[in-house]
């Protein structure tokens, strides 16, 4: 009986086993069937002729189409092959609509957006723009879809959620768009919100100390630097005065956040023909965003005919056993441009076309206005206009949410925009932001991609509809160039900085501006230009762009002092401009530190001495292996939040979700405080500035010790460790080691350096490159071409990313093709 127990268990587990196994391999079989065809011939019927896709080693590919229709096509099935997914994401994370795959987790940042209707404007920016941008959208479109449905089994995404992909439309790829506006312009509001808090609960005085329009370290290619305005007296600010109360909200020194705020920017420049070895132009560029699974970008080479001729040629060489020609200069009768592109968009971003080259950075100019709306004293459905009391539109949007009955929620807006927030004094304010325009969303940066000089790359870029960035360009003849690509509104009645009211009419938006009225600096007589999220311009130009939060200007200040030091510049001097993580900035905090730790100080506790040692020897980098260089960003933080937490305390009480982090220029006045010390700012918890300063400096040595033991562990390695990962893992951490890439220390900084990286920020992409002889440019970005854990390019391009190793610009000789012909 026992044994035939034995044997019935036996029997029961390796029935068990076989199910086991049959089921991973039935998962395997359909994660698998989600890679992506590379080699051989399908069927496309929206193409006009055929398209070769070519992919190198790193499965770069480079599309070769009769016309750019067909590249839009081309473009679009590529993307879907290696990033459907992604996209997804991007277009539901603007639509308000992430909830409908993931579930009620992200139930909330969908209430967040859907104020916006990005969905709705989506639809118009198609239905209302050009004739050439709906049929480039409508191609594009067609080819995601064709993209996807070859593939075997749906991405294997979905497999896990355990839902279908929807597909493909038109508008999508303005809400990609639209992701991009979230991305880079959506801190503005809340900064003039902040401004107004300080302005009215402060005075006008401590507002211009607070919120200076420039400090010490402003480095603009044309204009003068700002300097701090001085530190208001006694009559306009005393801390002495603060009651009990006040003082018990602000956190003790050991209680500030271990995290931080991180200034999400980008370096670019460009030096002309007289300041290269070889008397070419070069555009570097390094655009800073947060790095996820898969990456945002994905490179590419585009090829096509000059003109619309070449379909039969290109019909002939998809039949043809010759082997592809290798990436190279582009043949006269052919348009080439190689780069960026963003999964979800059929345009190429920042790269290079044999004629012109162009990077960007954000522009950090004021896009968007907190508007006062003043509802009517009897009628709080109603608000003032200058035509009158007008009703606030009602709008219901549907949210559905997976596993969860669907929510609905009302959007309130005027005739400026949607009612976003109330302020300090209990006002409604409505958002007016070019993203909420159809002029904000267009395709004109195609128009970059065939450009053959600085004048024609800059008219395209100016009636770019995106968000608007610093754009930096060169040509083949030598030339440089900086505007602004993106619509820039015309301001009328006030400067923008502090919400209004327009009720009147004398505050208002004329429009937007026509390419001769924008900003722009063409051929500098240095041979240089620098950009990196801070002012770029004074004057007039400045009075455009407005002041939208835009960096202190540390970090453009140490570019623009290592491209002046660079003689004869070649494409390895761009890199090391790029790879720079010398703590310039940091140098005054390590002086002060170190003035702090007196004999005196060092005598009076233990494990100070070792603190100053570390300070002392600290290698002046952001190495990962710099105990000093943590110790004295640490220093600098704590001192920054202490100091600014107190000044801006009135604001805090009024309004608890107050705070000035983020506003990168308080550094300005907390240093003239700090170095200083009016006793009338003082925080009266402590009896001297240096007694500030000291417990600043132990309560980073408390925190080094008791996290890490010794201070000799409390490396900047331990703290700047990469954490890339997928959206799937950050739900299920179990699926980390196969979809995240490898945690690295690395070397860099979240701000006020060139070489810019945190744990899940960084350079997104590093590029140097000169038109017309891309064969001797670089660009490397994290992850890797594909977005399937089973692919061999989910990763491969990710160690030259983190070692800053530069690999070429334009993509190698062909190790796939596939062809896509016409349906008959």
């Amino acid at each position: 009986m026992k044994k035939r127990i034995l044997k019935i268990v036996g029997i029961t587990a390796a029935i068990v086993a076989v199910l086991v196994l049959g089921a991973g391999l039935w998962i395997y079989g359909q994660i698998r069937g989600s890679l992506p065809q590379l080699d051989g011939q399908l069927t496309a019927q929206e193409l006009s002729a055929p398209v070769v896709i070519e992919r190198d080693a790193l499965g770069i590919p480079t599309l070769r189409a009769a016309n750019r229709l067909d590249l839009a096509f081309a473009t679009g099935f590529v993307h879907a092959q290696d990033r459907f997914f992604q996209m997804d994401l991007l277009r539901r994370n603007s639509a308000g609509e992430l909830a409908e795959v993931v579930g009620g987790a992200v139930l909330d940042k969908d209430r967040e957006v859907r104020v916006h209707r990005f969905r709705t404007l989506a639809e118009r920016v198609v239905a209302e723009g050009s004739q050439a941008d709906r049929e480039l959208l409508e191609a594009y479109a067609k080819g995601v879809n064709a993209g996807l449905a070859s593939l075997s089994t749906k991405p294997f995404e979905y497999l896990l959620l355990g839902v279908e992909p929807a597909p493909w439309k038109p508008e999508d790829s303005a809400l990609v768009m639209l992701s991009m506006f979230l991305d880079l312009q959506d801190h503005q509001f809340r900064n003039e919100r902040r401004y107004g808090a300080i302005h009215d609960l402060l005075g006008p005085e401590m507002f211009a100390f607070l919120c200076p329009l420039g400090t010490q370290w402003d480095a603009p290619i044309e204009g003068d630097a700002f300097s701090v305005p001085a530190i208001p007296g006694p009559e306009h600010f005393d801390t002495r005065t603060f009651d009990k109360v006040a003082l018990g909200r602000l956190a003790p020194l050991d209680a500030l956040p271990s995290t931080e705020s991180i200034h999400v920017g980008s370096n670019n420049w460009a030096v002309d023909g007289t300041q290269t070895a070889d008397g070419r132009a070069l555009v570097a560029d390094d655009m800073h965003l947060s790095i996820r699974v898969p990456h945002v970008w994905y490179r590419a080479s585009f090829v096509w005919p000059k003109g619309d001729q070449g379909a039969d040629k290109l019909a002939a060489a998809s039949d043809s056993d010759a082997p592809a020609d290798e990436a190279g200069p582009s043949k006269p009768n052919e348009q080439r441009v190689t780069g960026v592109t963003l999964p979800g968009t059929p345009a190429l971003v920042v790269g290079s076309n044999g004629h012109v080259a162009w990077g960007f950075t954000n522009s950090e100019g004021d896009w968007a206005d907190a508007v006062i709306v003043e509802e009517m004293p009897d009628d709080s459905d109603s608000y003032r206009t200058p035509d009158g009391p007008q009703k606030f539109e009602r709008h219901k949007e549907l949210i559905k949410v997976k596993g969860a009955p669907d929510v609905t929620m009302e959007v309130v807006s005027t005739i400026w925009g949607p009612v976003v927030a109330r302020d300090h004094q209990d006002r409604p304010l409505a958002l007016r932001w070019v993203a909420h325009d159809i002029e904000g969303v267009n395709m004109a940066l195609i128009g970059i991609e065939s450009a053959e000089t600085l004048e024609q790359a800059i008219e395209q870029a100016n009636r770019s509809g995106s968000p608007a960035q610093n754009f930096v360009v060169a040509d083949d003849r030598g030339r440089i160039a900086w505007t602004i690509l993106g619509r820039m509104p015309r301001r009328v009645g006030f400067d923008g900085r502090l919400p209004t009211s327009w009720a009147d009419g004398s505050r208002r938006w004329d429009g937007y501006r026509e390419p001769d009225d924008y900003p722009r600096i063409v051929e500098p007589a240095g041979g240089k230009i620098w950009t990196a999220n801070a002012r770029v311009v004074g004057g007039e130009m400045l009075d455009k762009l407005g002041d939208g939060g835009y960096d202190l200007g540390a970090r453009a200040s140490q570019i623009r002092d290592g491209l002046l030091a660079t003689v004869k510049a070649t494409e390895a001097d761009m890199l090391r401009i790029q790879l720079d993580d010398r703590a310039v900035f940091l140098e005054p905090w390590r002086a002060l530190l170190l003035d702090v730790l007196t004999p005196e100080a060092l005598a009076e506790k233990g494990g100070r001495g070792e603190l100053r040692a570390a300070v002392e020897h600290w290698g002046g980098r952001a190495a990962v292996d710099s105990t000093g260089f943590r110790v004295v960003r640490e220093f600098r933080r704590r001192v920054l939040a202490e100091v600014s937490d107190l000044l801006v305390s009135p604001c805090k009480s009024a309004d608890p979700n107050f705070s000035i982090a983020g506003l990168d220029r308080t550094e300005g006045p907390v240093w003239s405080l700090v170095t200083e010390r009016p006793e009338h700012m003082l925080d009266p918890r402590f009896p001297t500035w240096s007694a500030l300063l000291l417990a600043a400096a132990d309560s980073v040595l408390e925190r080094a010790t008791q996290a890490n033991g010794t201070l000799a562990d409390y490396t900047w390695g331990k703290h700047n460790t990469t954490r890339i990962q997928h959206p799937l893992s950050q739900a299920v951490p179990a699926l980390a080691g196969w979809l995240d890439m490898p945690a690295q220390p690395l070397a860099g900084d979240s701000s006020d350096m060139p070489r810019i990286q945190a744990p899940a920020s960084g350079a997104s992409q590093r590029m140097a490159v000169s038109p017309g002889r891309e064969e001797e440019g670089y660009m490397h970005m994290p992850c890797g071409q594909s977005g399937h854990p089973l692919s061999p390019h989910f990763r491969d391009a990710h160690q030259a990313w983190a070692e800053g190793t530069p690999t070429p610009f334009l993509p190698g000789p062909a190790v796939h093709t596939l062809t896509l012909v016409p349906q008959g």
